[in-house]
């Protein structure tokens, strides 16, 4: 049996250790958790036994949270670290990175916060062990592995990546890839370039607020489409072989996107067989997807607003959006009942074109 993950816990709120004590030793891997209130007694917990990751606060008295971090990085350099802070102050979370921190996060607000924060936590005990592979800065990590942390850290930050001669840029803001750049390429070719490099060195620099958004994709469907593109790359096209493990294709890669439930695609001939990703009842679903689309039609030219474009709705479990190509048929895809309606539009639109693409 492989032995439990061990964290160590280091906040000076007694309050603030107990509350996070019991949210990850809730995690699926159900984790054991030890805590304490001073840098000094981490310190020397650390050098008594083996713990996985250490999980500390910035604002402490006598050693604060950096002093702790420039200690434990050079003593213990395969050990994870995840500062958890109130405080919002970008050159704190630079100098963070900058001792090799592995993820910076608010202390969460609710509980949505809170679930992302456990995932995360989850994610990087689970994850496999280092390879030869990674950027110098993060435990040999992925580029890949950065990206998803600060975007679900929902963090604004700009990721310098170096390799060699070669130099990129990514910019997140608010947990969304905003744009990317290299000396030749821009947008999403850009990106793609920069995640091709499986290693190199990187800098985490405060967000750009003046950036303008360029890459309109989700980073989960970003992530999905570079990934794919690079096992293209990768692999001769054969059209009689079967597709390498782990390669999404069909309405199952539009299921990535974010706050996606379920992808419907109904061809115009009715004869013709549905297709669908996460869906139990996709007959009744696109029974009910054409008249909702021929009443609204209806509709439309009653009031002579001209042909439906798109449509979307709020139902008990789940929103939705209809949009019909003409050539393909009718697409209805459902969505989490926590996206906001422009989120809704916003997601349909990227969705839609990559469908129909």
């Amino acid at each position: 049996m492989a032995a439990r993950n061990k964290i160590l816990l280091l906040d000076d709120d007694e309050q603030m250790l107990e509350l996070y004590q019991a949210l990850l030793e809730q995690l699926p891997s159900r984790p054991e958790v030890q805590v304490c209130s001073t840098g000094a007694r981490a310190i020397a917990m650390l050098e008594s036994e083996p713990f996985n990751m250490l999980i500390t606060d910035l604002r402490m008295p006598k050693m604060d949270g950096l002093q702790v971090l420039a200690i434990v990085r050079r003593k213990f350099p395969e050990l994870r670290i995840v500062v958890l802070t109130g405080l919002l102050d970008e050159e704190y979370r630079t100098r963070a990175y900058a001792q090799g921190v592995e993820m910076f996060w608010q202390k969460p607000a609710t509980a949505e916060d809170i679930q992302l924060f456990q995932d995360c936590i989850e994610s990087m005990l689970m994850r496999a062990t280092h390879t030869q592979e990674g950027f110098r800065g993060v435990q040999s990590k992925s580029l890949v592995d950065l990206i998803q942390l600060e975007c679900l850290s929902r963090n604004s930050s700009v990721l310098n990546v170096s390799r060699g001669g070669l130099h990129g840029k990514i910019w997140i803001q608010n947990g969304e890839i905003f744009d990317a750049a290299t000396a030749n390429l821009a947008g999403e070719e850009a990106f793609k370039e920069i995640l091709s490099w499986k290693s190199g060195n990187f800098e985490i620099h405060p967000g750009d607020g003046s950036r303008e958004r360029v890459i309109q994709n989700s980073y989960q469907g970003l992530l999905l489409d570079t990934a794919q593109a690079m096992d293209e790359a990768k692999t001769p096209v054969d059209a009689t072989a079967e597709l390498p493990a782990g390669v999404v294709t069909g309405l199952a890669a539009l299921g990535r996107f974010e706050g996606v439930s379920f992808v419907l695609a109904i061809p115009p001939d009715p004869a013709t067989p549905v297709d669908s990703w996460s869906l139990e009842n996709p007959m009744d679903v696109a029974n009910w997807a054409r008249d909702a689309q021929a009443r609204l039609a209806r509709i439309g030219t009653s009031l002579r607003a001209g042909e439906l474009q798109v449509a979307a709705g709020r139902g008990w479990h789940d929103s939705w959006a209809l949009q019909a190509h003409e050539l393909k048929g009718l697409l209805c895809v459902g969505f989490r009942p926590t996206l906001e309606p422009e989120e809704v539009d916003q997601t349909m639109k990227h969705v839609f074109d990559k469908w129909a693409s």
